[in-house]
């Protein structure tokens, strides 16, 4: 039955007069019942496309019902769309943390560099102060009375160093420094730049060019240390790197002190080394250079993969674990060497090494000088550009 409404007109009952609402197109769209006495968000109708007009603006201008017998727009905001698999779309972010300076440097590679070079200096200004302190004492200074930091050599000993220890020096530390270089490559490199495969045998083994180089010049490299062991037994030079008395050791143990205090022994290497360089040319002739020589075959294709009972005495991984200190203990020598001999009269060292004299003058620097340019150009020259060609004698190169 008919009901009254506000304004005094009648209507019937669950019905009320409707009006055209003006799309943005300009055309009269279905006509909606006006919301009478309600305001706020409107109902959410049975919508089966997920999408509704108030989903699809920003903002809505919805009539709202005449409230007081005035129609008065009322503003409404749509309902934010739910993605998939989120249930609380705005959710507060967590506070960040600061990082301190000591943590920003930690892992930076730059900052760890000048990190380890703190704690370095640091760890050898504790060496200088301790041994400084040790040399004052009494104990130690009997002790280094007693053992002055060198042994006698026995009367047979050469004096001098002849012309073919410095050519051999020369090779040796080429080699080397290759050598390492070469190694640290295939240790760090995921792909080669190229691969080379050996013209004989019947199944060859395809291996990247850059580990082509490194057997290469570990073969090399050991033809010239069978050489110079040789020619070390055959001129009697090897008494003066083997030890030949107990007493190198309270001696080696002296120089360490001597070093580490500043205050450094006499140097007359021309005549005889102190007992520290004794024992690190023995340890690296004869026990640093057969390691890297002996884990470098376990590790390379040369070793024989049929002898199963060999593989399983000296296993592959007992050579990785070898090889790769041994490389860092060559790296320290050289640096060490090096260092030593440029601080304790370079240009009489220089001579002993590349001239072949126990005189003070410019002759074995400037061997020395080419040298350094002869290394800094083999280093510069092994590239794939230029080894190609020179593995395409030995083999097949490819990409």
């Amino acid at each position: 039955m008919p009901r009254p409404t506000e304004n005094g007109s009648a209507t019937d009952e669950g019905s009320e007069p409707a009006r055209s609402v003006e799309t943005e197109s300009g055309k009269t769209s279905t006509p909606e019942p006006p919301q009478t006495g309600r305001r706020g968000l409107p109902r959410v109708t049975g919508d089966t496309t997920g999408t509704s007009q108030h989903n699809n603006a920003a903002e809505v201008l919805a009539p709202a019902g005449e409230v007081a017998g005035t129609a008065a727009p009322v503003t409404v905001v749509p309902r934010a769309k739910a993605t998939s698999g989120t249930k609380n779309p705005v959710s507060p972010s967590a506070p960040t943390r600061e990082i301190g300076a000591f943590e920003e440097m930690r892992n930076s590679r730059s900052g760890r560099a000048a990190l380890w070079a703190i704690a370095l200096l640091v760890l050898l200004a504790v060496v200088v102060f301790t041994a400084r302190w040790l040399m004052t004492t009494e104990s130690i200074q009997s002790f280094v009375a007693r053992y002055p930091g060198e042994t006698e050599l026995p009367l047979e000993a050469p004096v001098g160093l002849p012309a073919w220890l410095a050519w051999q020096h020369f090779f040796n530390i080429f080699l080397m420094v290759l050598i390492i270089r070469s190694g640290w490559q295939v240790r760090t490199q995921r792909r080669p730049p190229a691969t080379w495969t050996a013209r004989w045998g019947k199944n060859p083994t395809k291996i990247g060019i850059t580990l082509w180089l490194h057997q290469s010049l570990d073969i090399l490299w050991l033809v010239n240390g069978a050489f110079f062991v040789v020619l070390l037994i055959a001129t009697g030079q090897w008494m003066r790197v083997v030890p030949t008395s107990w007493e190198v050791f309270p001696n080696a143990l002296s120089a360490v002190l001597q070093y580490s205090s500043l205050d450094w022994p006499t140097e007359n290497g021309w005549v005889n080394y102190n007992s520290l360089q004794v024992l690190a040319y023995f340890a690296t002739i004869f026990i640093a250079a057969p390691l890297a020589a002996l884990t470098g075959f376990r590790m390379s294709n040369a070793w024989p993969n049929k002898a199963q009972r060999l593989s399983k005495c000296y296993p592959i991984e007992v050579a990785r674990a070898i090889h790769l200190p041994v490389m860092f203990y060559f790296v320290g020598f050289i640096i060490v060497h090096v260092a030593l001999v440029l601080s304790t009269g370079a240009l009489r060292n220089l001579n002993h090494m590349y001239g072949g004299q126990d005189a003070v003058n410019w002759y074995g620097f400037w061997i020395f000088f080419v040298s350094l340019l002869v290394i800094v150009g083999g280093w510069f020259a092994a590239r794939p550009l230029i080894l190609a060609p020179i593995a395409s004698l030995f083999g097949k190169v490819s990409r």
